[in-house]
């Protein structure tokens, strides 16, 4: 604030004068001058010569529309050859800058600031840029105000160097003596390096013992939601030497200390059948899981550890139908299925961590899977000719997004990163045919028939052989982009994460977060570019293994010739088997007559690895989604941008081209006044340059040129500005007949 006070003076000078001078015996005030607005030329001078220097440069180049500063720690009464400019001027005379600020203070705030002279002078240094409420509060609170630390420690901690290039250093020095003050030291002077450590080192010994004080505690805050700061705050962390606690739990919930966390899923596992346990230890465990600061340094598992501990086991005694234990398992078991996933993807090497969590989570599925099983004789696919479905009742455009081994629960990882928005989205459930593999699952979505084809493309050949009269075309999901346009019916297929578990197992859990988002954005982008449905669906879901101990492989011994799966057997013979723990389906395939499931999530006796598999049939096999977003309610208030001169287009002459724009509004509404918009310009299917974004008005017919460059061909796409989109589209073409530049 003192630097617009001390402009304030300078100003009334200028009001009469263009040259004005400073004179400070105090040699204390030179910073003022840098908060000086930038039209100002500033001499400073200490001796005679230097005084007659700067009074020669001024005349020397006289000019009224100038404004000039001289600069000087001379008295007044012994300057020489500038004198006359404080007598015919006037001057700014500081004898004594404390005194100066004083003045000041009390004549525009009307307060009286008792500081000791270091000490006020710092405050006038830091009060540049500040607003008035800093010398406020400081008149009521003393010298503890001096500085924000909240603000000032969160720079000077991200880099200790800063400070000294900020403020000269005597203030720094009372900024190091205020901040040792805060972690009760007495400041001593060191490298601020060695100094800022062991301010984050009594920051992080506050967390642990749970006494940090406040002003640390926002700024710890501050810094690990800070994108900018939060690498340094990172290394201060690697280099801190965490030390036991005895108890582990009495921490702060927003420490960042995932050792600690560790030791506590250490603790919870060592006490998980304990109810009572479990009740005490839960509250914090939840206040854990939506700590922000947590959650923000990646520690986002205690929610997957809270579902699995919150779930009621008695919840399943309830069940008494198999359309009962379905509704179960759609709405609430398969949420057990995705906090086990994500804790497997998060701590499957560190056994002393997952044993005895999945040993509870296996625990809790056995007697689901005992009321499943009760009831499987009533189970009955429906996933045949499921794309052919879709592509009978849908006479609009429409896009199939097919996955491989999309479980129900990841399919929810799907819905949530793709986020809220005006899509109109449905969920339903189909039940995948058995056994629920690749080929026989893949066949199933695309073949009516429930014929088995091996191949992909002998799958899509009879799809579209079936469908002559439609336009159908096949697209891997990673294709799709802003040109994924052309086809009526799109059929986009996606190996993942049926591919990714097969070759990596369980190391591929890591990757799913990444698959899913990848399903999101394709979905939105089909549905921006035009499509008026987009379905998902799958072959069939998957299950995990977690840690394998040999007790939990299944043996069995079979008459005559059989196959064996992880999940499931094939035999030509029919087995005399404990049908408690054995379910036989007749299938017919090849030399097959039978099929035989275990009753359990346990995989039978294979050669090969164990991780990631399906074929069985428990419902994280066999139920599967059926999702749809829809287009279906687009928004009437927005402006329609069409491109009018298509025709034009086709055969350009010349190297340029234009591309004509109207916006036509749907409804009256205001909201349709305007749209924001942007061209997107693609040659086979690759983006080669976007236009700036420009407003189009409603009734509005605008014309915007390019070039052809080196491309002869060039596909359009209007998008809207903000949501992207797909408006309108066009191709332009250049002619190959000669631009002959109107000679004839």
């Amino acid at each position: 604030m003192i630097d617009k006070w001390f402009q304030q003076d300078i100003d009334e000078i200028y009001a009469l004068h263009n040259i004005a001078v400073v004179v400070d015996e105090s040699e204390q005030a030179g910073f003022l001058l840098k908060s000086l607005k930038n039209d100002v030329t500033v001499f400073t001078t200490s001796n005679e010569l230097e005084e007659l220097k700067a009074k020669y440069e001024i005349e020397k180049h006289a000019d009224a529309d100038r404004k000039y500063i001289i600069y000087t720690s001379t008295p007044k009464r012994e300057l020489k050859f500038v004198r006359e400019y404080c007598e015919t001027n006037g001057c700014i005379e500081i004898k004594h800058l404390e005194n100066y600020i004083k003045i000041k203070v009390n004549q525009h705030l009307n307060l009286n600031i008792n500081l000791p002279k270091e000490e006020l002078i710092t405050a006038a240094k830091v009060s540049v840029g500040q607003t008035q409420s800093y010398w406020m509060d400081l008149s009521h609170k003393g010298s503890s105000e001096i500085f924000d630390l909240e603000r000032e420690l969160l720079p000077f901690l991200n880099n200790p160097k800063d400070l000294e290039r900020k403020y000269d250093a005597e203030t720094c020095t009372i900024f190091y003596k205020s901040v040792a003050q805060l972690i009760g030291q007495t400041y001593i002077e060191k490298p601020v390096e060695t100094f800022a450590t062991e301010v984050v080192n009594h920051m992080l010994d506050g967390l642990l013992k749970n006494d940090i004080n406040t002003t640390l505690l926002n700024v710890y805050n501050r810094w690990v939601d800070s994108s900018s700061y939060k690498p340094s705050f990172l290394q201060y962390l690697q280099n801190y030497k965490l030390k036991k606690k005895e108890k582990p739990f009495d921490i702060h919930p927003s420490h960042p200390f995932e050792k600690i966390d560790e030791v506590w899923l250490k603790e919870i596992g060592d006490n998980i059948t304990n109810a009572e346990y479990i009740k005490k230890i839960l509250p914090k465990i939840k206040l854990r899981s939506g700590d922000k600061i947590a959650n923000g340094l990646g520690i986002k598992f205690w929610s997957n550890v809270t579902t699995l501990l919150e779930f009621d086991v008695k919840n399943i005694n309830q069940i008494n139908s198999y359309q009962e234990a379905v509704g179960f398992y759609i709405n609430h078991f398969y949420k057990m299925d995705g906090a086990i996933r994500k804790l497997y993807s998060r701590f499957l090497t560190q056994r002393d961590i997952i044993e005895p969590i999945q040993e509870y989570y296996k625990n809790l599925s056995t007697i689901f899977l005992d009321k499943w099983f009760r009831y499987f004789d009533e189970y009955k696919s429906n996933q045949t000719g499921v794309i052919q479905n879709i592509l009978n009742k849908h006479a609009s455009k429409t896009a199939v997004v097919v996955g491989d081994g999309v479980s129900w629960e990841f399919a929810q990882d799907i819905v949530a990163a793709f986020g809220k928005t005006n899509y109109e989205f449905t969920q339903n459930h189909i039940y995948a045919g058995l056994p629920t593999e690749t080929e026989h699952n893949m066949s199933q979505l695309y073949v009516d028939s429930g014929e088995v084809f091996a191949t992909k493309k002998e799958r899509e050949n009879y799809l579209t052989k079936n469908n002559a009269d439609k336009e159908i075309e096949y697209i891997d999901l990673e294709d799709v982009n802003e040109t994924t346009d052309k086809a009526h019916y799109l059929i986009g297929s996606c190996k993942d994460p049926d591919k990714l578990g097969e070759t990596y197992q369980q190391k591929a859990l890591k990757y799913f977060d990444k698959v899913a988002q990848t399903f999101a954005d394709k979905i939105k982008q089909l549905l921006k570019n035009g499509y008026q449905q987009v379905y998902l669906v799958t072959d069939h879901g998957f299950t995990l293994t977690g840690i394998l101990e040999n007790s939990d492989k299944i043996e069995v011994d079979f008459t005559g010739k059989a196959n064996k799966s992880e999940r499931y057997i094939r035999s030509n013979e029919q087995q005399d088997l404990d049908k408690n723990l054995f379910m036989e389906r007749p299938a017919k395939y090849g030399e097959y007559k039978y099929i035989y499931f275990a009753k359990r999530v346990g995989p039978f006796k294979t050669p090969g690895v164990y991780g990631f598999s399906h074929g069985g049939i428990t419902p994280q096999e066999t139920l599967i989604p059926f999702f749809k977003w829809s287009n279906s309610a687009p928004n009437e208030e927005l402006l329609d941008v069409t491109i009018t001169n298509k025709r034009d287009l086709k055969d350009v002459t010349g190297n340029l081209y234009a591309i004509k724009l109207k916006g036509n509004a749907s409804s009256d509404s205001l909201f349709s006044a305007n749209r924001k918009i942007m061209l997107m310009f693609f040659v086979k299917g690759e983006k080669v340059n976007e236009s700036s974004i420009v407003t189009i008005e409603k009734g509005e017919e605008m014309k915007m040129e390019f070039q052809f460059g080196s491309n002869t061909t060039i596909d359009i796409r209007v998008l809207d500005a903000i949501t992207k989109e797909q408006l309108d589209k066009a191709t332009v073409s250049k002619s190959a007949a000669r631009d002959l530049g109107g000679l004839f």
